[in-house]
């Protein structure tokens, strides 16, 4: 499976982790993208994938692509045989100045790109990426796009602000504290948060602890779960269990024997990390 990324000029560097194109055969039918401190916007181009965000909600098709705020559950993709397609890994308030209803409206909801940005753009879009000679090409004619329609944004700096402080401390931050020093109330830093990115401070703080402990795990050695989780400032190892389980719908144990087996079935493979077989 063919991957290439890479990070957008400046101002886009400020709202995006990365520009990527992906192209190949998927490990597995079915994989599973626990929620993350990010957002996601897929243009596709080659047959349509599916999604399921959540249990207790229908999959559903997405053709052209598909555009996610920052989740708070796990979703699952279903692609097919052979997929292809671009996109945009966006930090949490990132996706906010390229939609044109609040992020709360969409969260945990996906929708097609068509019903953020119309058809007619996003079929003139998917028809310029399809004739791109190589996949650097098609990553500069996505940029050139978020470009022409970045537009700003009420409140972004305070959000954005907050949310790095909350980042660059691993989540183990006082959103009280937060609140204080960026000089406002808990009531409009939380309307902010919920506009821009689709949840509370506090949600995003507890999504930002959790990615930081499972990213520290290596899933090649053994793991004291306890020291993990004192380490990480849960208040014990049941506490890790209930928000691994709220997370991913896994046991940290049973999380791991999938990593394992993705690590023995697909050593080295572009997607090995984050998303993870259906289990």
């Amino acid at each position: 499976m063919e991957y290439v990324s890479r990070v957008p000029r400046p101002p886009l560097d400020g709202l995006i982790d990365d520009l990527y194109y992906l192209d190949g055969v998927p490990p597995y039918a079915r994989l599973t993208l626990p929620p993350m401190p990010a957002a996601l916007l897929i243009v596709n181009l080659g047959a349509p994938f599916r999604i399921r965000a959540g249990t207790d909600i229908e999959t559903a098709e997405y053709a052209d692509g598909c555009v996610i705020t920052m989740p708070t559950r796990a979703f699952e993709f279903g692609y097919p045989l052979q997929t292809r397609s671009v996109g945009v890994h966006f930090k949490p308030w990132g996706l906010a100045p390229f939609l044109q209803m609040p992020a709360a409206e969409l969260c945990d909801r996906p929708v097609t790109v068509e019903q953020v940005w119309g058809r007619t753009a996003i079929a003139e879009l998917r028809d310029r990426l399809a004739t791109a000679d190589e996949p650097r090409e098609m990553l500069t004619l996505l940029e050139e796009e978020l470009m022409r329609r970045l537009c700003e944004t009420a409140g972004l700096g305070l959000v954005r602000h907050t949310s790095s402080v909350l980042a660059a401390a691993g989540g183990a931050v006082s959103i009280g504290d937060l609140r204080v020093a960026a000089g406002v109330s808990s009531t409009h830093l939380a309307q902010r948060f919920k506009e821009l990115i689709g949840v509370t401070p506090k949600r995003l703080a507890r999504t930002y602890r959790f990615t930081a402990t499972v990213f520290a795990i290596n899933p090649a050695e053994p793991i004291d779960w306890g020291e993990l989780a004192g380490r990480a400032g849960y208040f014990d190892q049941a506490h890790f269990g209930h928000e691994f389980r709220a997370f991913t719908g896994l046991t940290p144990t049973r999380y791991i024997e999938i990593r394992r087996r993705f690590l023995r079935e697909h050593p080295g493979h572009a997607l090995d990390g984050w998303p993870l077989p259906a289990d």
